[in-house]
């Protein structure tokens, strides 16, 4: 998707954080509730995604996520374009069901 000469990206974080002591969960719950604030959508378990309407967009969000690390644990973020999102294929059990949809967005003209 193209917006004023723009490219949509997305933004997909996967995590692997411990939660074998209560400060460690505590670190998973903050660091998952920051980006459910932060307008991503869990994608599945551990994975993360949110539509950005630019990369430069896309930069300001991946900052925020930044921000935010919890102070031990794995994280990965990566930014893909709209083209490259919709080639990804979900399957639930054999069954292939089609790639969540970049979100309407709103246009003042």
């Amino acid at each position: 998707m193209i917006f004023g000469g723009q490219h949509t990206m997305w933004i997909i974080v996967l995590f692997d954080l411990p939660t074998d002591s209560e400060k460690a969960r505590k670190d998973y719950t903050n660091f998952r509730k920051h980006l459910l604030e932060n307008g991503f959508t869990m994608m599945q378990y551990s994975v993360y995604m949110r539509h950005c309407a630019s990369d430069e967009n896309a930069q300001m969000h991946v900052q925020r996520v930044r921000a935010i690390l919890p102070p031990d644990g794995e994280v990965r973020i990566v930014k893909i374009t709209d083209k490259q999102f919709g080639k990804i294929e979900v399957f639930y059990g054999k069954k292939r069901i089609e790639t969540e949809k970049a979100p309407e967005q709103l246009m003042f003209f």
